[in-house]
């Protein structure tokens, strides 16, 4: 051991200090690849060694906000301990740019619109850019100026790419320790062909299938909406008492928020067990206004407590008329279409019947809003209004991103069986969840409950641009009309394939759209169809041919299933079950193996944070008036699975954490270099006491981690890591100078690098900047690639017990100090310490710490129930004379 500054004091900065360390780390960090993923080594290794991360693609939609920063600092926290504890980590990142938001994002940016019917235009400049003109002035919508669909994608690449750049910068600054090499776009050349692959199979295996029926559709948005994607909520409407007529008979009134169906009425339906109207089942009444006569029947579905008891079915107004219309087998009499108006044409059941003028007058072509108006009035007109309509709040199907409730449209789509239909598929599934570990466990229940609930099988199709195509084309018969019942599709050497440009093996493209020709699928698959192969596409899963889909076979079979996916709470039931149908699918297995869970985070008023809502907070400026550090502390003290309040007081908490690590450090490391057995050199019994206390913040820590309780580990650290500065670095201050001889230093200083490379590396996972940048005065290589500290890299031979009791006796020293209102460095002339017998025996091994950090003379001993400090005799430190 030395005792003159050498090569560690050299290192040391004369102000250690945060700013700056996220620059220099960064780059230090990408240079020498310290987080890369080392393949041939994982391919050498047993499964157990290899941790598989399936990584959350965030959605490249504009901007993060701190929801993200929250969740992936779990992540990037259980990425670092596994890395520490030797395994291999294999740590992707993706970008989720296809789909509905990135859409929305562009036509506000670019002020532009997709229209599959106009012509590319080469060398396309969009109109405006960041969502205002040249004056400056916000985009309306109707200032919008449609483009064709190529141009449109080429738009949405442009700005996907953008904000991917500024995502890097700030997950970069934040350090998560991803593999920069291992990144994807589910919108790229591999995802595409994956995602198009594994429909393909679907398909040819029966699981994916094409149906016409009706479904959700969002008007706004011109697209098709999955069980999955709804939201309810409460929506403004008013019940109509509406009679429906008999002959000979008085009317039977029903109660309705929606009288603009009145005209595609099918059935009345009530409760079989309902006595007000069992004598009708199987009778006939007839609308008011239309005179369609429609048949009264009875199902079990019926709400007899709701309204009047009998309602009506129309085709379609929810979710519940789609059910009792299949149950009951009834005939579709549809009026809404994709734009959300009712359809031109009279319909035949209307035609030649009294209502037949209304319909053309004042119905067709009109949105919802302007029939029900219309109907109300001609009931109002025809005395079929049974009193004026009473104002409600009813709950209505939303689209999770759309301002009007959904419509219920019949239409071509594609869809994945997921159990809706099948209850031994669903049991499959359900058991499949039982094979992934949940955390927190109680997680699980969510996933089994969705699953349990499901009514329909998964819609797969949109009607978008930006968005991975169906790998499908169809024939096109001696009429013109498209053969759906016999789809083409391409070899899987061709994927990926865009059906709208690339032609089908046998055809050439002047047969396109033509009798005799072919015709390509129009659709885009859901955003979800493509992410829920996210462990696929990141792994290499071999599909189709060529260098730029980067299959890996080899890697593959050694990631896949997964080790851990990431992920918030509320797409349990989109990402998380998605992705555990198509690896049953596929692979007869999970896709991973844990499920860790994050809540959500707060606004002040405990409302969710999201984008949408438009109370997020962006996390750029947070990380650069905080820093990263501080930063992540906030993240990692919310547990897995509860939802965590904004709080930047507690950021200040962690920087102020990080900090303290410096200046701590520079003490600890004041010294030298300290050579020989470090073990060895520990004989003085606090020492001792202090490392074997370390010691079990060891076990704790780990016990949290391998619990998935970073937050309990994070708690362990901390509390001790201020219980060593604020008491073991006072009490040891005077001996490792010297002032005890040189056994005492020697022990001390072995002490303190013992425990300060353990503490360097228990909050490392936390506070990766200021450990490593202290690791970097001392150690060698990167302390995010040492080995994760055990209790058998510390002497034993200690008692906890004795720090406390040291400890405790140098607060009742520094408690006189205060209410006497002497400053700390106050010599005391003599004093009393009582105490139980066990504390007092503790604190005389210690006594010449203590004496010379609380400066005491002389020190006496008497037994009592609790550490205390009597008859204590200051001497106040004299002031320096003022300067004349």
């Amino acid at each position: 051991m030395t005792d003159a500054p050498d090569t560690t004091t050299s290192r040391i900065p004369e102000r250690p200090s945060l700013d700056g360390l996220e620059e220099k780390w960064m780059q230090v960090w990408a240079e020498q690849g310290t987080y890369a993923f080392d393949r041939e080594r994982a391919l050498t290794l047993p499964r157990e060694q290899i941790f598989a991360i399936d990584t959350p693609p965030p959605t490249a939609s504009g901007s993060l906000h701190v929801g993200h920063v929250f969740s992936y600092t779990h992540t990037d926290c259980m990425a670092r301990y596994k890395r520490m504890q030797g395994l291999e980590v294999f740590y992707p990142i993706g970008w989720d740019d296809n789909g509905l938001p990135t859409e929305r994002r562009v036509q506000n940016y670019y002020g532009v619109r997709g229209d599959a019917s106009l012509p590319y235009e080469e060398g396309f400049t969009p109109p405006f850019e960041e969502g205002v003109d040249a004056k400056g002035k916000a985009i309306k919508a109707a200032d919008q100026r449609p483009i064709s669909r190529k141009n449109f994608i080429e738009l949405c690449d442009v700005l996907t790419v953008k904000d991917e750049v500024t995502f890097e910068s700030l997950f970069r600054r934040l350090g998560f320790s991803l593999d920069w090499n291992i990144s994807y776009r589910t919108i790229d050349a591999r995802s595409r062909a994956v995602a198009q692959q594994a429909f393909l199979h679907n398909l040819e295996r029966g699981e994916a299938y094409q149906s016409e029926a009706p479904g959700l559709w969002d008007v706004t948005f011109q697209t098709a909406v999955a069980q999955a994607e709804l939201e309810a909520r409460d929506y403004p409407g008013a019940y109509h008492r509406v009679a429906f007529h008999r002959d000979g008979a008085d009317p039977v009134y029903i109660e309705t928020t929606r009288p603009e169906l009145i005209p595609s009425v099918v059935a009345l339906i009530a409760h079989p067990d309902d006595e007000r109207y069992r004598p009708l089942f199987g009778s006939t009444v007839r609308s008011p206004l239309f005179d369609v006569e429609v048949p009264v029947l009875a199902h079990r579905g019926a709400e007899m407590d709701k309204g009047a008891g009998i309602a009506m079915c129309c085709t379609f107004g929810d979710l519940t008329d789609v059910i009792w219309w299949r149950e009951l087998q009834l005939p579709i009499r549809s009026l809404i279409t994709r734009n959300g108006r009712l359809q031109a044409e009279t319909p035949e059941w209307i035609a030649g019947g009294p209502g037949e003028e209304l319909y053309a007058g004042s119905l067709a072509t009109k949105t919802t809003f302007s029939a029900r108006e219309a109907v109300v009035a001609a009931l109002r007109e025809s005395g079929d209004l049974d009193g004026e309509p009473q104002k409600t709040q009813r709950k209505a199907n939303f689209y999770e991103k759309g301002d009007k409730p959904l419509e219920i449209v019949t239409s071509r789509q594609w869809y994945i069986r997921n159990g809706g239909r099948d209850a031994d598929l669903r049991a499959d599934l359900v058991a499949r969840g039982g094979e992934v570990d949940f955390h927190p466990a109680f997680m699980r229940s969510r996933y089994t409950n969705w699953v349990d609930g499901l009514n329909g099988d998964w819609l797969i199709s949109r009607q978008r641009f930006f968005g991975v195509p169906f790998p499908v084309w169809y024939p096109v018969d001696a009429d013109g009309e498209a053969d759906h019942d016999h789809p083409i599709t391409p070899p899987t050497s061709a994927l990926p394939v865009d059906p709208q440009v690339d032609v089908p093996e046998g055809y050439t493209e002047d047969q396109r759209g033509v009798p005799g020709g072919f015709v390509a699928d129009p659709d885009v698959m859901d955003t979800w169809a493509t992410s829920s192969l996210s462990p696929q596409i990141a792994a290499g899963w071999p599909v189709g041919e060529g260098a730029v889909l980067r299959n890996d076979p080899e890697l593959f079979k050694a990631v896949f299933p997964m080790d851990l996916r990431p992920q918030a709470h509320d797409i349990i039931r989109t990402w998380l079950f998605a992705t555990v149908v198509r690896a049953h699918y596929e692979h007869g297995s999970v896709p991973w193996t844990n499920a860790a869970i994050s809540g959500w985070i707060l606004d002040p008023d405990r409302k969710k944070m999201s984008k949408s809502k438009g109370n997020a907070e962006t996390p750029e400026d947070v990380v650069k008036a905080n820093g990263a550090d501080a930063v992540r502390y906030w993240a990692a003290s919310g547990r897995l699975g509860t939802d965590a309040a904004y709080d930047t007081g507690q950021m200040k908490v962690g920087r102020r954490l990080a900090i303290k690590v410096l200046n701590a450090s520079k003490f600890a490391l004041s010294f030298g270099d300290v050579d020989g057995d470090l073990h060895a050199a520990v004989t003085n019994p606090l020492d001792l006491a202090m490392l074997a206390a370390l010691g079990d913040v060891v076990d704790k820590a780990t016990a949290g981690f391998e619990a998935w309780d970073y937050t309990r580990s994070l708690e362990a650290t901390e509390s001790f890591f201020w219980t060593f500065c604020d008491d073991y670095l006072e009490l040891v201050k005077d001996r490792a100078y010297g002032g005890q001889g040189p056994e005492g230093a020697a022990s001390a200083r072995a002490a303190l690098r013992l425990a300060l490379e353990t503490l360097l590396r228990l909050l490392a996972p936390f506070l990766p900047y200021a450990t490593e940048e202290v690791w970097s005065w001392f150690g060698a290589g990167s302390v995010h690639r040492q080995a994760w500290p055990t209790r058998e890299d510390l002497p034993s031979g200690g008692d906890p017990a004795l720090l406390a009791s040291v400890g405790a006796a140098l607060a009742g020293v520094r408690k006189v100090k205060s209410e006497a209102k002497v400053g700390m460095r106050a010599e005391v002339r003599s004093m009393t310490l009582l105490a139980p017998a066990a504390s007092l025996a503790h604190v005389q091994s210690a006594e010449a710490d203590l004496r010379a950090t609380g400066r005491i003379s002389e020190l006496a001993y008497a037994e009592g129930e609790a550490v205390e400090v009597r008859d204590a005799e200051l001497v106040p430190v004299e002031k320096a004379p003022a300067q004349a």
